[in-house]
């Protein structure tokens, strides 16, 4: 019945020609792209000229570079980029199949064709993010409604008129394309809010808003809180805060990370679906396959011989399929647990860079070279998404051999009848080890009572790395030798197997070395993840970016005194004023110190003033003074030094 259903399914899937084929679309989609590109290149003016511009002056600097993203220091339209890239998602996953190239090609040009069809994919879904980061509001949000709404017809045409497939059967690229639908009905509405925006702004005669900031709001609420004398006063934690993730509103995830999130995310979704289905038609053949060989086999009359066998196998394809269906669910769950545990370890690793912290690092990684940090900017979200779909399918293995061992340890044995017999082995196994396990805390516990001398102090929590009674200890070590060796073996035995189940465990978590310690360079992921969190350190450092920023305004501000920084507070108490105009006057004074003698209490009362002044402050008084005569004689021909002071920003 089953492979008659899959038949119909294959061949409504032959008959189907009424259908937009979307690999037809992605190859004819890089005209329209290579056109949008172009007009926003054109719009583009270049900083710096180069010689074709005094060749051809007409073009006045255009045909700049378009900058899709920035995968370093932006955070603004974080979530416009996430479902850019998950729009993407199903021309990557696209990459890897057979459908992607309408010929064939040799096999030693595999990875050519790869590098080539990951450039047109590329570029074809470049407009979707030039659109978003083009300064030009009203050009991008045109051409990226129309290049959207383009692919949302293509995609929902070949979605509804043929949704069929030879993999999930009926209403499989409903089931598919969905999330990239959704995708798309998103940048739709994204573009067309930025168009209403601009179109409201320029109807209002609203001036173009200045350049963004070095410095983004929560980089300067971290800096605020850093500098606060006291800590901010918090509500209670909730449970979820506690146990799975707590808020920090003084950070933001940049968009490269967000949307490979995204992408793994929706990565997971089609693989997991393209699991259960080919799972479920491969235990279709192995039953197909035992229904055959138990015919051959009552056919040539050796039913006493083989039925046996038969029945084995066909419990072996029942309990195969039932373990392999139910670890698909925690597979799953437990890959998308890992996404968003990377996200917590991004948080959580970039604070403790920010704070000086690199004990958490090998000492091989404390100083990583710049060429790999900028590097692995480029890699990580490539490699990220590939750990995570390879992750899945070998922790879902994993799952399934313990699944399987668990039915054939537990459960048929109970099936069966022999519950006894298999609670009777399962009581050996388990003294064995808990005997091995007890005899390894004998040891500690003698070493504790009888070879280690008594406490200096009663407050110690542990008694001293003091040796007592040491010819008792040699005997004990002598006789305890030859056990220790036939025990090394089974534990040696034991280290292997729980370094290969938790490296297989781990290998989609990035974040987490596999390798042994000393060996952590070879594992090429933890590299990748290393060098690009100290990229966004060294870029995205809340403290140095707000100082940078105070450096670039407080150099505007010297040409232009209404320019006006971040940390601006309009809000002063006006007890500030006095001591900021004290702080000026000490300053002026510290920069012209022939000023002090010019001063009005100074000229109106000069004898009062000698007699006032301390002998310290009198000898200071004089030593600049005839500092600053001695550097107007050096330099007489020099201007005198400026004594307009730019107002302090903070009291």
């Amino acid at each position: 019945m089953i492979s008659s259903r899959g038949e119909n399914v294959v061949s409504t899937v032959q008959d189907c020609q009424n259908g937009i084929s979307i690999e037809l679309f992605l190859h004819l989609s890089l005209i329209p792209a290579v056109f949008i590109v172009g007009v926003l290149s054109f719009l583009q003016r270049r900083d710096i000229r180069v010689a074709i511009d005094h060749r051809l002056p007409i073009l006045e600097g255009r045909f700049g570079i378009v900058v899709p993203l920035d995968t370093i220091g932006s955070f603004s339209n974080r979530w416009s980029y996430g479902f850019a890239f998950g729009a993407v998602s199903s021309s990557v996953l696209l990459l890897f199949s057979e459908q992607y190239l309408p010929f064939t090609v040799p096999t030693w040009a595999r990875a050519i064709v790869y590098l080539i069809g990951a450039i047109e994919v590329g570029l074809v879904y470049f407009p979707f993010f030039a659109c978003l980061s083009t300064s030009f509001k009203t050009a991008g949000a045109i051409l990226g409604i129309l290049y959207s709404l383009a692919w949302i017809l293509a995609t929902v045409w070949d979605s509804f008129t043929c949704p069929n497939g030879k993999v999930l059967g009926k209403y499989q690229k409903i089931i598919v394309q969905w999330p990239c639908i959704l995708s798309l009905i998103f940048l739709l509405g994204r573009f067309l809010y930025i168009l209403v925006k601009t179109v409201r702004k320029q109807m209002q005669h609203v001036e173009h808003e200045f350049p963004d900031e070095l410095s983004e709001q929560h980089q300067v609420q971290y800096v605020k809180r850093l500098l606060s004398k006291t800590a901010e006063h918090s509500k209670p934690l909730s449970w979820f805060q506690r146990r799975v993730y707590e808020w920090d509103p003084c950070f933001k995830f940049p968009n490269r990370i967000i949307g490979t999130a995204i992408i793994s995310l929706i990565g997971l979704y089609t693989l997991t679906l393209a699991d259960y289905s080919l799972s479920d038609v491969a235990f279709d053949r192995a039953e197909k396959w035992k229904n055959t060989l138990s015919q051959l086999i009552i056919a040539s009359n050796q039913t006493e011989a083989l039925g046996d066998m038969i029945l084995q196998l066909e419990e072996l394809i029942h309990v195969a399929r039932n373990c392999w269906l139910a670890t698909t669910f925690f597979a799953s769950l437990n890959s998308v647990a890992y996404t968003f545990h990377v996200l917590a370890c991004y948080r959580k690793h970039l604070k403790r860079l920010w704070k000086g912290q690199k004990g958490f690092l090998p000492e091989k990684f404390h100083r990583p070279s710049s060429a790999v940090s900028v590097a692995s900017i480029a890699r990580y979200s490539g490699w990220q998404i590939a750990f995570t779909l390879w992750g899945y399918l070998i922790v879902h293995f994993v799952h399934f051999l313990f699944a399987l061992l668990l039915a054939y340890v537990l459960v048929l044995p109970i099936k069966h009848g022999m519950a006894l017999s298999m609670l009777s082995n399962l009581g050996i196994i388990i003294l064995t080890i808990g005997l091995v396990i007890g005899l390894v805390i004998f040891q500690v516990i003698l070493v504790q009572i009888f070879f280690l001398q008594d406490k200096m102090s009663p407050t110690d929590k542990q008694k001293p790395l003091a040796l007592n009674n040491r010819k008792a200890f040699h005997c004990f070590n002598y006789f305890f030798f030859f056990y220790n060796v036939v025990m090394g073996v089974s534990n040696c035995v034991l280290r292997l197997l729980s370094s290969i189940v938790v490296g297989t465990w781990l290998v989609s978590r990035i974040d987490r070395t596999i390798m042994q310690r000393g060996y952590e360079n070879m594992d090429a992921g933890y590299s990748t993840w290393i060098g690009m969190i100290f990229a966004d350190h060294y870029h995205n450092n809340p403290v140095m970016v707000c100082f940078c920023q105070l450096l670039v305004t407080n150099t505007l501000q010297r040409h232009n005194a209404s320019t006006y920084s971040t940390f601006n507070n309009a809000e002063s108490p006006r007890m500030c004023s006095r001591a900021r105009r004290r702080w000026l006057l000490f300053y002026t004074l510290l920069r012209n110190p022939h000023l002090i003698l010019l001063r009005k209490h100074h000229l109106s009362s000069s004898s009062s003033l000698q007699t006032s002044l301390s002998p310290k402050l009198d000898t200071v008084v004089q030593v600049l003074v005839m500092a600053s005569q001695t550097q107007r004689r050096g330099s007489a021909a020099k201007p005198p030094p400026e004594i307009i002071i730019t107002p302090a920003e903070e009291c």
